[in-house]
């Protein structure tokens, strides 16, 4: 069900995918207005947004600037324990002279290790508005993964479990313990959020000036920190969160989100610690995902968004078909991002929520999660796509082999260029110098189209397209086939090398369980439905399909697997 949204008239209007309203967005030469053929610049459908110009701004200043009415702004689900709108810039500014009393000074990096907790944004926050950078890391990671982050971007100081605060004292870091729940004790964390707001020297912060450093995936290669400046996030707010609850009828302090994404994400960071605090709306946050528990919450709270990942959808698909429909009654929109959903996944979710607004998102770590948002009205519901362009951002879709610049309805690497685009990469000049060009276009190394409407569509990641004796097979074109297959839960398709043909499709297949079928009957069940030199060689039945926190196929982790003759 599409849910109301407003022009910039504040009138509610109709789309104008019809075919007179289509016919005055052409441009001469038969393209839409929103690309340009002499440039191969695609531009964002949305008004342009007139960001601050103050240089001397900073995000945190940003975010509690604005005005609104929201009242209780984090709360943990399982406690019940809260931080209102009115506690937390005093909360904030307690940590910041915590920290500046400690010894931690513009431009220092603190570390944060945890799961998502209430103190999460105020510790960020805190440690932004004294002029500090933020890196954060998957409380999960291993011992080497933190001492490899934290010597790469010089940790002068870490938060973290208590039970990990040991951890960093083998790598001489001095580390504050972060208790789930906050007790009026002796404990160096107490100290901190309890002291005298009033005692930090106000820093000159540049929107210029390095805010986060958050590390890439490394799902397609070594994990890289990306350098985001508090200009960055400035923009983010302004293009993500703000702009999109500027779509609604609803106000945004009558908004809650469930916060199940990690924080440490770009994803769940730029929403949770960051863009919805500055609109007034409540943020309810699950330390660790559970299905039965997350239901409970959304009845309890009146959760109205929920931000999701794929797994995270596929959770709440199945809960929702086996809970009362009055359980889930207040949620009104469930987004998702980070990585690409199949049609089925999205089919069965509508049939089970047809109430709940669903739409799409693209953003990177890259890009400050800015990219596109999904964009649902009555007489257009484009679920498969990842949406418009963002205000502000422009695009192009490039022919990975002979550069040329692509129109609507073909298939290229995706360039974006914008004001959440990265500083760079954090020691690393020729990764920066090969991701964005002396133009400003980052390349996103995803595969892309934009139809004909403005709604960009993504298809596969660059380096892990299949060459098949000189033809190019999408892994992602291969898994919907897969998907569609009644008796297959989860897939993934990966390449192999091959004498003859360089690279064969491998897939991996996870049955339903009870169902035995044999590989060379699902080899024929894809070779029906694709042309010949896209079918799958070779099936290999496996238990699960790894994948990363944000639900991306963990593609290397497969190639372990191969079996040694294929």
């Amino acid at each position: 069900m599409a849910t109301s949204f407003k022009n910039h008239n504040n009138e509610y209007f109709q789309d104008g995918t019809k075919n007179s309203r289509r016919m005055k967005t052409q441009n001469p030469n038969g393209h839409p207005n929103f690309y340009s053929s002499k440039t191969g610049i695609y531009s964002s459908k949305h008004p342009l947004i007139n960001l601050p110009s103050d240089p001397f701004l900073d995000v945190v200043t940003h975010i509690f600037s604005s005005k609104h009415k929201g009242v209780l702004a984090l709360i943990d689900s399982s406690s019940g324990t809260s931080i209102t709108y009115s506690q937390l810039h005093l909360l904030v500014q307690s940590v910041a002279g915590g920290l500046h009393q400690m010894g931690v000074s513009q431009g220092d990096v603190v570390l944060i290790l945890l799961p998502n907790s209430i103190y999460f944004p105020v510790i960020f926050l805190g440690a932004l508005s004294l002029g500090a950078i933020v890196s954060t890391m998957n409380p999960l990671s291993s011992l080497l993964e933190i001492k490899k982050q934290a010597l790469d971007c010089n940790v002068t100081l870490a938060f973290t479990l208590p039970d990990k605060v040991d951890t960093f004292s083998t790598l001489g870091i001095p580390a504050v313990g972060v208790p789930e729940n906050l007790k009026s004790d002796n404990s160096a964390f107490y100290k901190l959020i309890t002291s005298d707001p009033n005692s930090v020297p106000r820093p000159k912060i540049n929107q210029q000036d390095t805010a986060a450093i958050l590390y890439s995936s490394g799902t397609t290669g070594s994990s890289k920190g990306v350098m985001l400046t508090h200009g960055n996030f400035i923009a983010m707010v302004e293009l993500f969160p703000r702009f999109e609850a500027s779509q609604y009828e609803f106000t945004s302090e009558e908004s809650v989100y469930l916060a199940v994404l990690p924080m440490f994400h770009i994803y769940g960071l730029s929403l949770f610690v960051m863009g919805l605090l500055s609109l007034g709306s409540a943020v309810v946050l699950m330390r660790k995902f559970d299905a039965d528990e997350m239901i409970r919450v959304i009845a309890k709270y009146g959760v109205t968004h929920f931000p999701v990942v794929p797994p995270l959808l596929t959770a709440l698909t199945r809960a929702a078909k086996g809970v009362a429909t009055n359980g889930l009654k207040s949620l009104k929109q469930v987004s998702s991002g980070a990585a690409p959903l199949s049609r089925i996944s999205i089919e069965e979710f509508i049939q089970a929520l047809p109430q709940v607004d669903f739409f799409q998102g693209y953003g990177m770590t890259e890009t400050t999660a800015v990219g596109t948002r999904g964009f649902n009205i009555e007489q257009l519901c484009n679920y498969s796509s990842v949406g418009l362009l963002a205000p502000n951002m422009q695009a192009k879709v490039v022919d990975w082999i002979t550069g040329s610049f692509l129109p609507p309805g073909s298939t290229g690497e995706l360039w974006l260029r914008g004001p959440g685009v990265m500083q760079g990469y954090l020691n690393n000049v020729e990764a920066t110098l090969l991701t964005i060009d002396k133009d400003g276009w980052l390349r996103t190394g995803d595969i892309v189209y934009f139809d004909h409407d403005g709604y960009l569509h993504t298809v596969d990641r660059l380096k892990e397209i299949i060459k098949y004796k000189g033809f190019q097979i999408a892994p992602a074109d291969l898994e919907a086939v897969l998907s569609s297959h009644p008796d297959i839960v989860d897939t993934a398709v990966i390449a192999a090398e091959d004498e003859e043909a360089g690279e064969i499709p491998v897939a991996f297949v996870v049955m339903r369980n009870g169902c035995a079928i044999s590989p060379s009957t699902l080899v024929d069940y894809v070779a029906k439905k694709v042309a010949p030199y896209k079918k799958v060689r070779k099936v290999v039945f496996t238990h699960s399909i790894p994948r990363s926190a944000s639900g991306k196929i963990l593609r290397r982790e497969l190639r372990n697997f191969l079996p040694s003759k294929i």
